[in-house]
């Protein structure tokens, strides 16, 4: 029996699609210290992970039926890929699948802190209907995405799809990234059934970092920004982070922030997930969110449709070569 784990869960459109191929699926959530007995006992082959589960080398070497990881999602930082390769393991994610959800995320994060939206948000429960001229002035001192120059480091799927957005809001574009030298984009307009064929060749990480009036990331890992960094940005700068916790150093973002080097930052991604610094948390220079770049409904049928679709291709190959 092909049996499946959907640990971190499934959009139902996928588990119906798995189950019509023959899989049993199950979504019960098994808690990390369990997760070898109940794989074992059940004999599941194939395990479907988000960023929550972790399947390390512990798992892979005591799973011997494990045939598929299969990772909900672009990044496999909770999964040690080459090595359930090297066991004959396939591993499977889903890369273009939620890039449009992320880019969307990025400018509702700029937006919010451009047009003071988060703080504005909390004060107006609270006494907008006793203050409302004062917070009106208050809040009166925004300013405008167009003719702003969006930086974007990581032009890989997530990253052109955040370029597509900032040149339909009249945004110049500066992108960074040590892989891709050009990227053509092809940009719908569907209300006028029309496109727009744009190239962005992309420039060194200083141009990027010293030109920049908003700074996005979108990279996989690493050290990426630090005070270093910071130190070259344009005062009042702008940073968005919805890639990965530790991308930009906290610590130092917090004395920027506070500083005035940086002038409002937004968050989707933390260090210590579950637990992120409360200061960066309440601090009223950023918006933030609890790690949902990826998560609309739109991206999870995606997500589920594509996953599926893999792991019935590779199961497939993996019969007619046992």
């Amino acid at each position: 029996m092909k049996k499946i784990l959907a640990n971190d869960g499934i959009d139902k459109i996928g588990k119906e699609l798995l189950e019509k191929a023959g899989f049993v699926v199950d979504t019960e959530k098994i808690s990390q210290d369990k997760l070898i007995d109940i794989i074992n006992e059940k004999e599941y082959s194939v395990l479907i992970v988000r960023s929550a589960t972790q399947v390390r080398k512990d798992i892979i070497d005591a799973c011997p039926n494990l045939k598929i990881i299969a990772r909900g999602g672009v990044g496999m930082d909770n999964i040690d890929v080459e090595y359930a390769k090297q066991k004959g393991i396939v591993v499977i994610n889903t890369p273009a699948a939620s890039s449009h959800s992320v880019a969307e995320l990025v400018f509702a994060h700029l937006l919010s802190l451009v047009r003071k939206v988060h703080l504005s948000n909390r004060e107006m429960p609270l006494s907008g209907n006793k203050e409302f001229n004062t917070l009106k002035k208050k809040y009166s001192d925004g300013i405008e995405l167009k003719d702003k120059t969006i930086g974007i480091i990581g032009f890989g799927r997530i990253g052109q799809e955040v370029a597509k957005i900032a040149i339909g809001l009249q945004m110049n574009v500066l992108a960074y990234d040590p892989y891709v030298s050009s990227a053509e984009l092809e940009i719908l307009f569907p209300q006028v059934n029309k496109k727009l064929d744009v190239t962005i060749t992309t420039t060194t990480l200083d141009d990027v970092l010293i030109n920049s009036d908003f700074i996005t990331l979108h990279v996989p890992g690493g050290d990426i920004i630090s005070k270093k960094e910071i130190e070259k940005m344009k005062q009042g700068v702008f940073i968005i982070n919805a890639s990965r916790g530790g991308v930009v150093n906290e610590n130092d973002l917090l004395e920027a922030l506070n500083t005035g080097k940086v002038a409002g930052a937004g968050l989707d991604v933390f260090m210590n997930e579950p637990t992120p610094d409360s200061k960066l948390l309440s601090h009223s220079k950023v918006s933030v969110t609890p790690h949902i770049g990826a998560s609309t409904k739109e991206a999870q049928q995606r997500i589920a449709v594509e996953l599926s679709e893999k792991i019935i291709q590779a199961y497939s190959k993996l019969q007619i070569h046992s």
